[in-house]
C-alpha cells in the first residue's frame, strides 16, 4: 500500500481561538458578520452534502461534468506529478483528475477537518497502488505552505470557493499560492459564474428549505463551542443578489427584538426586529474579471473552459511577480470589473 502521512500545520487549539476572534469581531460590529468557514461542523457538512444534490444547486453538478469532461486535457496541458488540493474535504471531486493522471507521483489534500483528511487518505492509497498521500491540516487563507513533492505541480482550488473570499482577500490567497509555484507548475480555479438573478437566488434558497437549515446551523456551533443562547427559530434565512458586487449573500435576519447571550465571551449581543448576520458572499465571475484577478497575482490564464453558463474552470500559470495588495486596491475596486 502507498504512503499515508498527515502534517498538522494547523495547531488544535487555533479552530477555537479563531472561532472566539470571529465571533467577537463579527457580533461587535455594524453590520454584523460571520465567516462561512464556521458552517462546516458535521452536520453543516452533512447538510452541504445534501445541497449538492437539490435540482436548484447547480455548481457541483457543473464542475463535476466540467471534470469529467476536461481531466484529460488538464493532465495532458499540466503534466502534474503532484496534484495539491485547497478545501479538498472528501476530494470526492478530485477523483476525476487523479484517474486522468496515471503518472500522478502525490496528492496533497488541504483542509481544515482531519476526520475528513484521513477518511479521503486511507480510501485513495488503498484504491490506487503508488500513489503517496501526504495531507496537510492547515487553514489556507491564514497562509500556505506545501510539503516537497516533485514537479510539475498543480494547485487546484474547486467547488467556486474562492467566490467565498472578498475581493482583497481573493488578492491575498492567489498571490499566496502564487509564491509557491515554479514557472512549470498551475493553478485550476473553480468559478461560479455571472447568470440569471433567479437561478442564483434558487441556488441559496431552495423549495425544500435545506440551505435555510444549512445558514441556521452556523448559530448552532456558536451554540455548542461558546455556549451561546441563539434560538434558530427567532432568524430567517435570507438570501440576496447584489447585482453592483455580482455577488449572493446569505443572510439570518432577526424575527424579533432579542438580546443573544454568549458566555465564553461574556458578551451579549442586541439584535433589533429586521437586523441581519451576514454569513456569506458567494460571488460570481467573467471570465475577463477571472483573467484580471490572476493577472494582477503574477498568473497568466492559458485554458478556460465552461458548463455553458453555469460555472468556469481556470488554468493558470505564473508569468511575473504578484502585483501586490496595493495595486490590487487601487486597480481592482469591485468583485468582477463591470460588465464583459
Amino acid at each position: 500500500m502507498s504512503p499515508f502521512l498527515i502534517t498538522r500545520t494547523l495547531p488544535e487549539e487555533a479552530t477555537d481561538a479563531a472561532l472566539r476572534a470571529d465571533v467577537l469581531r463579527g457580533f461587535t460590529r455594524t453590520p454584523k458578520t460571520l465567516p462561512p468557514k464556521w458552517f462546516y461542523d458535521k452536520h453543516g457538512s452533512e447538510l452541504f452534502e445534501k445541497i449538492t444534490e437539490l435540482p436548484e444547486y447547480y455548481p457541483a453538478r457543473a464542475e463535476r461534468e466540467l471534470l469529467i469532461a476536461r481531466s484529460a486535457d488538464i493532465a495532458a496541458a499540466t503534466g502534474a506529478r503532484t496534484l495539491i488540493e485547497l478545501g479538498s474535504g472528501s476530494s470526492e471531486k478530485t477523483r476525476h483528475l487523479l484517474d486522468a493522471m496515471p503518472d500522478l507521483d502525490t496528492y496533497v489534500p488541504v483542509d481544515v477537518s482531519e476526520s475528513a483528511l484521513t477518511q479521503a487518505g486511507h480510501a485513495l492509497v488503498g484504491q490506487r497502488p503508488g500513489l503517496n498521500v501526504h495531507a496537510l491540516i492547515a487553514d489556507f487563507t491564514a497562509g500556505l505552505a506545501q510539503p516537497g513533492t516533485p514537479g510539475p505541480r498543480l494547485v487546484a482550488f474547486l467547488g467556486g470557493t474562492i467566490g467565498n473570499l472578498l475581493p482583497s482577500e481573493r488578492a491575498t490567497l492567489l498571490s499566496s499560492i502564487r509564491s509557491l509555484l515554479s514557472p512549470n507548475d498551475s493553478l485550476l480555479l473553480g468559478t461560479d459564474l455571472v447568470k440569471d438573478e433567479r437561478v442564483l437566488l434558487a441556488a441559496y434558497d431552495d423549495a425544500a428549505g435545506v440551505t435555510a437549515a444549512f445558514n441556521k446551523n452556523v448559530l448552532s456551533v456558536v451554540n455548542r463551542a461558546l455556549g451561546a443562547d441563539f434560538d434558530l427559530d427567532a432568524f430567517d434565512h435570507v438570501a440576496r443578489w447584489d447585482a453592483a458586487n455580482e455577488w449572493i449573500e446569505m443572510r439570518l435576519r432577526s424575527r424579533t427584538v432579542q438580546t443573544v447571550k454568549i458566555p465564553a465571551l461574556d458578551l451579549a449581543v442586541d439584535f433589533a426586529v429586521g437586523e441581519e448576520i451576514r454569513t456569506e458572499v458567494s460571488a460570481k465571475f467573467r471570465e475577463q474579471g477571472v483573467r484580471c484577478e490572476l493577472a494582477l497575482s503574477g498568473l497568466g490564464l492559458t485554458r478556460w473552459w465552461t458548463a455553458g453558463r453555469l460555472y468556469g474552470l481556470a488554468l493558470a500559470r505564473p508569468t511575473a511577480p504578484s502585483a501586490g495588495l496595493g495595486s490590487y486596491a487601487s486597480r481592482w475596486p469591485s468583485a468582477n470589473g463591470g460588465s464583459s
